[in-house]
């Protein structure tokens, strides 16, 4: 036989075996031994096979038959019925080849997503409380975890990408890198109901809302609208023409700043002519300072004095600052840092300080949320160098606006990273929206808390995307609202996380959703609080009242209305049985207020099931807040020893309505 024909009979019998392998029937992945489907349902199972082929399914628990046949490019779906909870039981799907998924139970399937306060694991950079312990006892083998890795897609996935390429049984082996507040959630429900649980847990740490939100969802709000359309239809520029169009448009925006000229700094002078220029007390952000709602650049300018008996040392200086900053001593620079969590530590060489006055600048520019010199008031200071003598810096300093954000074309970014409209919904979401589940369960707020009043519309959009894009229609939607965190206000005063609490209880007006309140179990100096075992416990509380029946206490107090009575406003409350200040004392964390809108600590008393407010700085109060901070002072709970959520009974304008 000669070359020719031996070449073309081994390209025909590559090709018929290529033809062969790409018939076969191939599931996605999460279809695997191990796996929960969703009781009492009529379950989808699909994936693909060779094109116009037919696919056989057997399911053991009835042994029944079933048959689907692939279109065009490969894809089949059919539905199998499933019983009332029980297994092991066996999947067989064939087709030239046969996949047998083992060891498959009925139970109950909850997706359990956010960001990190749901990501955050048993053990790893979790370490919740008693977690060696916890992980030791962990040996649920008909609990399983079906855990999501990180990944982005401009456009609708349709596999999920999973660890150990499927699901795991639970056990000390597997539960330890899992979601601790997931786990800790389906163990509470399985002790009291005895149902398998399966959980598909698809979260990232760090992300916003918007991000696990569809584009056919985004497209329709104003705020989101463009974003969501330039992923979409837009093809990816590659790494070397994003760095170009990021160099542009720095260069406009430099342009757009008066502060520079011909591309050199003059703001920057100590004889700089300040007339025109505001004063501004720091540290603090500028969006609690007269700023509301801004993002872009800002000068601040300070006059100090250095004392003769410095003696010709170096300095430093220290400071943070929200997004990036550029800072001159007497008109030389000294720092630049582009990153908003780090704290400025920028040395002042003796050459600079001259005895009397002395000249700051520092450039800040803010792309999103907060933005200016923040931080507590003794870490912002010049020091010399042996740490003997300081200049306090806190108090008035000069600012001038150099430009909004608003005045320039929006910034390019990342092509990749998760913070992107609806990314992560098309790689993390869109593969599992034809499984079967019974419910959902959320932590997730953080990301958000800058733009809280857009949350109002935002998380009951996301909650009616999902339930409009799942098979399982309607589902329960059982979230966490944000735990207390940061310093605490000595004062009442506004509080971003305090109104993305109030947008996460405004998302309770939707049907079939609950919300478990933390504010008694967060941590101040810690955004993730260790204590997820009662995370877990009181959303699971909600879903055995509301899902499975049971007749248990799921939520504390949740303020209901009011009425004004000459100088004290009554509170009514839902789930107000056995009202009760924790440990006996006195109630704490309400604040009241007149027509002038200014809040101060009130005293408030139980009268059977009400609550009595008055404060003697308010002689005709209007409104009423309780819990209204970062971290707030609160100890009302109802007889089944649950919080009650913060609220207020006004509605005046809040920090970040025009975020």
């Amino acid at each position: 036989m000669n070359s020719f024909f031996k070449t073309s009979g081994l390209l025909l019998a590559l090709f018929f075996f290529s033809g062969i392998c790409l018939a076969e029937v191939k599931l996605p992945a999460i279809f695997s031994d191990n796996m929960v489907l969703q009781q009492n349902s009529d379950a989808a199972i699909w994936g693909t096979a060779g094109r116009n082929k037919t696919i056989k399914i057997h399911t053991s628990w009835n042994n029944k038959n079933y048959t689907a046949k692939a279109d065009a490019k490969g894809d089949w779906k059919l539905h199998v019925k499933t019983p009332k909870y029980g297994g092991p039981y066996t999947i067989r799907v064939s087709e030239d080849n046969t996949i047998t998924l083992k060891n498959v139970l009925i139970g109950e399937v909850w997706l359990c997503s956010g960001q990190s306060n749901m990501e955050m694991p048993l053990a790893g950079w979790g370490k919740v409380n008693n977690y060696e312990q916890e992980i030791a006892n962990a040996h649920f083998p008909e609990i399983r975890l079906l855990q999501a890795i990180h990944v982005t897609a401009n456009q609708p996935q349709a596999d999920l990408k999973v660890r150990n390429n499927g699901w795991d049984i639970c056990s000390p082996a597997t539960v330890a890198d899992f979601s601790s507040t997931a786990y800790f959630f389906a163990r509470e429900i399985y002790n009291q109901t005895k149902i398998p649980i399966g959980l598909i847990h698809s979260s990232w740490g760090g992300t916003v809302a918007e991000a696990w939100t569809s584009y056919e969802t985004l497209s329709r709000m104003k705020d989101f609208a463009e974003a969501a359309k330039t992923i979409k239809f837009t093809p990816p520029m590659s790494k070397e023409e994003l760095s170009t169009a990021e160099q542009n448009w720095e260069a406009l925006a430099l342009q757009k700043d008066p502060g520079y000229v011909a591309g050199s700094p003059v703001w920057h002078k100590p004889d700089l002519d300040v007339t025109g220029w505001k004063a501004m007390q720091l540290p603090g952000f500028w969006e609690e300072k007269g700023l509301r709602g801004f993002d872009g650049v800002v000068w601040f300018r300070k006059k100090i004095s250095v004392p003769a008996d410095w003696n010709g040392e170096d300095a430093v200086l220290r400071f943070y600052a929200d997004d990036n900053d550029i800072t001159w001593f007497n008109g030389e620079q000294i720092g630049a840092v582009n990153k908003w969590d780090q704290q400025r530590v920028y040395a002042i060489p003796a050459r600079l300080l001259h005895q009397g006055d002395n000249y700051i600048t520092i450039r800040v520019d803010d792309v999103r949320s907060n933005g200016g010199i923040h931080g507590n008031a003794t870490e912002f200071t010049i020091q010399n160098k042996s740490g003997t003598k300081t200049i306090p810096l806190a108090g008035d300093w000069l600012y001038k606006i150099a430009y909004s954000l608003k005045d320039l074309p929006p910034k390019p970014q990342s092509q990749t990273g998760p913070n992107r409209a609806a990314v992560l919904y098309n790689a993390m979401i869109n593969p599992v929206i034809n499984y079967k589940i019974k419910g959902a369960i959320w932590y997730q707020g953080e990301s958000n808390a800058t733009r809280a009043f857009q949350y109002q519309t935002l998380f009951p959009a996301m909650i009616k995307d999902w339930r409009s894009k799942f098979s399982s229609g309607d589902f329960p939607f059982y979230f966490v609202q944000l735990a207390n965190f940061m310093k605490r206000d000595e004062a009442p005063g506004a509080s971003q996380w305090a109104e993305l609490r109030e947008a996460q209880l405004m998302a309770t007006g939707l049907p079939n959703t609950g919300m478990a309140v933390t504010i008694d179990i967060g941590d101040e100096k810690d955004i993730h609080p260790k204590n997820k075992q009662e995370v877990g416990r009181r959303l699971a509380l909600i879903a055995l009242n509301k899902t499975y029946g049971k007749q248990t206490g799921y939520s504390g107090p949740i303020y209901k209305s009011h009425v004004v009575k000459g100088n004290k406003i009554i509170l009514s409350f839902s789930h107000d049985k056995g009202l009760k200040a924790a440990g006996g004392a006195a109630l704490k964390g309400f604040a009241v207020a007149g027509k002038d809108k200014r809040f101060y600590w009130a005293d408030a008393k139980i009268e059977r099931n009400k609550i009595i407010v008055s404060s003697k700085n308010v002689a005709d109060p209007v409104a009423v807040r309780y819990g209204w901070a970062n971290n707030p002072d609160i100890n009302l709970y109802n007889g089944s020893s649950l919080p009650a959520s913060p609220f207020r009974t006004d509605s005046w304008a809040e920090s970040t309505e025009s975020k």
